[in-house]
Order: C-alpha cells, then sequence, then structure tokens
C-alpha cells in the first residue's frame, strides 16, 4: 500500500476513532473514585492502586504490543489489545474486593497499550506522507483528547441510571466494537534502505546511548506523573474541595448543580483545551525545533499547577487550571513521537515510542498511588474541613454529601 498524499486518509480516520473509543473508557476511571468508595467502604487509595497498576500495566504493554505490531502486523495488536481490554472491564464489573479490581485492570491496562498511541499513531506515522505525518500524529492524538471530553460526560451520565458495573460492561462491548475498523487500518511497511539493514536489536543499542534517547526518557516520566494524578483525582478533589456551586452563575447556565459534575466537567475541558494545544502543537512541531516546545509545554504545566494550588478552589479557578492544563496535556505526544521517527525512522517506531511510554506510565503509577496516600494520610482532616464550611452555606448541593457529612461528623 503507498503512503497516503492527503492528510485526510482512511487510516488517519479508523486510528481516530479506535484511539477516541479507547481514550473515552480510560479518561472516565476517576469518576468512579467517590462510587466505588461509597458502595464499598474502602480507602480511596485501594482504588487508586488499581488504577495506578492500570496505567503501570499500560506501561510495560506498550513496547510488548509495539514489537507484536512489528513482527505480527498492526492488526493483530489491536484485536489482542481490544480483547484483553474488554476483558479486563468485564471482570472488573463482577469485581467485589480491591484485589480483585487490582488485578483486573492489569489487563485493562494491556488492552490500552494494544490499542492506543504505541501501535497506532506508527501505522497513522507509515500511512502519511512526509509533508504530513506532524499533523497526522497531531490529528490521531486529539481524537484521544476528544475521547477524554466524552468519556467521563458519558460515565456521569450512565451514572444516573445504572450502576458502576453495569457502565463497565457497557464500555467492553464499546471497545469490542472498535475491530469493526480494523479494515481501514491498512499502513506501508515504510522504512528506508539503510533501516531495512538494521536489526531490533541494533535499534535499540543506538537508543540506548543516545543522550537525546534518555532526556526523552526522562521527561516523559514527569509528564506521566502529571497527566495521570490529574485524570485519577481531580474529580474526586473538586467533588470534595470546590467552593459551593451558584446555581446563577456560569455552572447553573450550563446545568452544572452539584461539585460532582463540576469535577467531571473540568475533565471534559481538559479534554476540549487539549485538542486545541495539541492540534497548534502539530503545526509548530513542523515550524519549530521540538525540543524547546516540549521545554515550554513542561514549563507551563508547573507554573499551572503551582498556581492552582496557591488559589482557593472555586468553580471558575477550577475551569481556568481545566483549560490551561488540557491545553498543555497531550501536546507532548506528537512532539514525542514525532521525535522518535525523526531521529530513529519508521520501522521501529512503535516500539521505540513503547519503550519510552513505558517511562511515562511509570510516572503515571507514582502519580495515582502516591495521590491515594497522601489522600488517605491527610486530605481526609482537610477535605472535612472543608466541606463542612462549604455546606454551612444553603448553595452546598453536593451530590456526594453523604460522604462529606460522614467525614465532617468526625472533627465537629
Amino acid at each position: 500500500m503507498e503512503k497516503q498524499s492527503s492528510l485526510i486518509n482512511p487510516v488517519l480516520i479508523g486510528g481516530c476513532l479506535i484511539i477516541l473509543t479507547g481514550f473515552s473508557i480510560r479518561a472516565s476511571f476517576g469518576v468512579f473514585q467517590i462510587p466505588i468508595e461509597e458502595e464499598f467502604g474502602w480507602p480511596r487509595v485501594e482504588f487508586s492502586l488499581a488504577i495506578a497498576i492500570q496505567n503501570l500495566a499500560w506501561g510495560f504493554g506498550a513496547p510488548i504490543f509495539g514489537a507484536i505490531a512489528e513482527k505480527l502486523g498492526d492488526r493483530k495488536s489491536i484485536i489482542i489489545g481490544a480483547i484483553f481490554y474488554s476483558l479486563g472491564l468485564v471482570l472488573t464489573a463482577g469485581a467485589t474486593t480491591p484485589i480483585e479490581y487490582q488485578l483486573y485492570e492489569i489487563l485493562v491496562g494491556f488492552g490500552i497499550a494494544g490499542t492506543g498511541f504505541g501501535v497506532v499513531l506508527a501505522v497513522v506515522g507509515r500511512a502519511s506522507a512526509p509533508e504530513n505525518r506532524s499533523m497526522s500524529l497531531a490529528i490521531t492524538t486529539a481524537a484521544g483528547s476528544l475521547g477524554q471530553v466524552i468519556g467521563p460526560i458519558a460515565a456521569v451520565a450512565l451514572l444516573v441510571h445504572v450502576t458502576v458495573q453495569t457502565v463497565f460492561l457497557i464500555f467492553a462491548i464499546t471497545i469490542l466494537a472498535t475491530l469493526l475498523l480494523l479494515p481501514l487500518m491498512k499502513a506501508p511497511a515504510a522504512a528506508s534502505k539503510e533501516q531495512l539493514n538494521e536489526s531490533m536489536r541494533d535499534i535499540l543499542k543506538l537508543a540506548s546511548k543516545d543522550p537525546s534517547f534518555s532526556m526523552i526518557f526522562i521527561g516523559f516520566f514527569s509528564c506521566g506523573y502529571q497527566l495521570a494524578f490529574i485524570t485519577a483525582h481531580f474529580p474526586a478533589l473538586v467533588t470534595e474541595m470546590s467552593a459551593p456551586i451558584d446555581p446563577s452563575g456560569w455552572c447553573g447556565d450550563l446545568g452544572i448543580e452539584t461539585t460532582a459534575a463540576l469535577g467531571g466537567f473540568s475533565i471534559s475541558v481538559i479534554g476540549f483545551a487539549n485538542i486545541l494545544g495539541t492540534l497548534l502543537a502539530g503545526w509548530a512541531g513542523k515550524r519549530f525545533p521540538r525540543k524547546w516546545i516540549l521545554s515550554g509545554i513542561y514549563a507551563g504545566r508547573s507554573i499551572s499547577a503551582i498556581w492552582f494550588i496557591l488559589t482557593p478552589i472555586t468553580p471558575n479557578s477550577v475551569l481556568i487550571f481545566s483549560f490551561t492544563m488540557g491545553f498543555l496535556w497531550l501536546a507532548t505526544v506528537p512532539l514525542t513521537s514525532g521525535l522518535i521517527a525523526h531521529i530513529y525512522g519508521l520501522k521501529y517506531m512503535a516500539t521505540l515510542y513503547g519503550i519510552v511510554f513505558f517511562s511515562h506510565q511509570l510516572g503515571s503509577f507514582t502519580g495515582v498511588y502516591l495521590g491515594g496516600i497522601l489522600y488517605d494520610s491527610y486530605g481526609l482532616v482537610q477535605s472535612s474541613m472543608v466541606g463542612r464550611d462549604s455546606c454551612r452555606n444553603s448553595l452546598c448541593t453536593n451530590s456526594y454529601s453523604n460522604t462529606r457529612g460522614i467525614k465532617s461528623k468526625e472533627f465537629e
């Protein structure tokens, strides 16, 4: 199959839909923090550990599925990933203990790896003409951002009508449906004459000695730490610690009546802003040095986080932080994958990106799990006091008030 000369092509469309579906499901897990905590009465660290293990398994699976794609074919890798993903969600739906949740999220993590960026971006990259490659990678990454908009909203809406377990089953069916898109995922095995003579061992040896690869590896660790921490804990933090919702303000105009709904909406805002930031990063990556753009993104995230920490948590500050962080969210992905393709070529892009992404997921595991530990150690007192003070205001309409009320009684 020849490279597609046009920017929009069947491979790009199929890849975007697969990424969108997989990331819609993955991005919704933070919404389940409080419902699962309330249903089973577990410390928050238990489900946080499950999400952390999911991220770690995703990281371990990324280079494995990248190698499967390069040895057995892209579509076989996606099929195996979708099966793992669906099976993990089905088993999670029947889980009743923390250890079951944590074990089954290993399957979900491997499923995300098989249907995620490492495999799909490599296919899209090979199918794209060189002049379109940066933008094609950005568009595919932006599809994941759109999934981040859709997933939390869908999860919140479903939880109004069905149980958490039913939502997991619906998600399992949805990810299997992406296999219908596989006929679109055909791309050439793009490689130069020099690359055809290179073995995977040769390219891995070259990358391991390259300081640039080491810097990409380390940078992606911090990226994963930030993003997974926010995805897993931000909705719950907003639910429990945000100032009350004013029905006459912009939240009321948007139909947001509770801090729980604001927490879900915040992830969607991140996803929406992410689309804009990712597309801009794809455009900029073709025109400016990628290393300086990446440095600016990481610095911008740190500044945004510091501002939010030092600012009272209100609907306005939540919205500003969500949009700013979202604008810088996955903008690193097309730049990082583009750097790998530029430096090492496309033949082993899936495997090399998978190795770098493993670092990202080590950071994700650390951020999610550490967040749960710190919440159980220190956050109980803080969230209780905020909840008690906030509920003195008649505007407090938190749908999880039972949890907040129970915690508050410990300090009355």
